[in-house]
Order: structure tokens, then sequence, then C-alpha cells
């Protein structure tokens, strides 16, 4: 009942038949992670397609120095995936980490695949998916670049309140591309 419910409300949004929804439904299996397990790790290849039921996840990378960047944020309805290492097959550069635990619905390769190339509404569905993904991906690229930090608190805050009010401070300064107590500082700028 619950895998109906909420896999019904993601899919509700298109128009799919109730014939197509009986092939999709059965293809994803309800998988849980307990806070800091990873969904994936840098240098395996993404073969699953994840919905987020509940909880947080996270996306990051190491840099130069070693420290852990976050490039994402998820929380629930989101698909959690490393679209470039799931589509071309190669080893992720990324690590997807559960913050809080999580109730997640996976779909493999194989049956993604088979969905993707038999169901058209299936089909659109993820393109809709994946070109969102890459725009808000190029929109938060290029606002690392051009804005000025406390305006990307302030997006995040208007885009995202649910990720400031439950992820912690160091994440979220990774993300904007600032320190925790650079973040500190804006935050207690816009309370004032």
């Amino acid at each position: 009942m619950i895998k109906d419910h909420f896999l019904h409300s993601i899919f509700s949004q298109t128009d799919f038949k109730e014939s197509e929804l009986e092939t999709i439904l059965p293809k994803f299996k309800q998988v849980r992670f307990s806070k800091n397990d990873f969904l994936l790790q840098e240098g395996k290849t993404e073969n699953h397609y994840w919905f987020l039921e509940s909880g947080f996840v996270r996306s990051f990378v190491n840099d130069t120095n070693g420290n852990d960047i976050t490039t994402n944020f998820y929380s629930s309805t989101d698909i959690v995936i490393d679209w470039s290492s799931f589509f071309l097959r190669n080893p992720s550069r990324e690590n997807i980490q559960a913050l809080t635990d999580c109730i997640c619905w996976q779909l493999d390769f194989e049956n993604f695949q088979q969905l993707f190339h038999s169901i058209e509404t299936f089909r659109e569905h993820g393109r809709r998916r994946l070109v969102s993904s890459y725009f808000a991906l190029k929109n938060h690229s290029v606002s690392i670049i051009a804005d000025q930090a406390k305006d990307r608190y302030i997006q995040l805050l208007k885009d995202k309140p649910h990720i400031v009010q439950n992820v912690s401070l160091q994440h979220i300064a990774t993300f904007l591309g600032i320190t925790k107590y650079s973040l500190s500082r804006i935050r207690k700028e816009i309370s004032l």
C-alpha cells in the first residue's frame, strides 16, 4: 500500500495509463538506508535510479586537499542519482550518502532500460527529470561564480528551506562554496 501510494504520487504528475503503472511500479524495490550509509561511492558505477521517499541525502566529491565538498542535496520525491555514471556506465567521481535514515525506491539499470525503451510516458518522465536536474546544476555552477555568498544562501533558503532546516551548516557551507564561519555570519546578518 505504501509503495502504491508513494510511487503513484511520483508518477501522477504525468499521464500514465493504469496498465503502464502496473508494469512500472512492481519493478521498484524499497530500500532503507541508515544515517551515513552510502548509496554510491566514488569509483563505482551507478547501477540504480533512486526515488527518495523520506530523509535527506547529499552528494559530494573530495577536492585536491581531501576536503569533501557537497555537490547536491536530495529530499523527498527527488531522484538520487549520478546521471552521467548511470547513463554512460562509467565510474562515479561522486559519493552519495544518507544524511539521515532514509527510505528509497530502487530501480536497477536493466529494468530502467527496459521501461525507458518500451514505455514512452516513462521515457518522457525521465527526460523531464534529467533536464530539470541539468538546469539546477547549471544554475548552481553559474551562481557559485557570479553571485555573492549571501545571495546564494538566500536562494537556497527560497528553493530548499527544508534542506537549510535539516542539514548541517558544514555541508551547506561547502555546497555554497564558503566556510561555515562565513555562513554563520551571513545567517546572523539575515536574521537582524
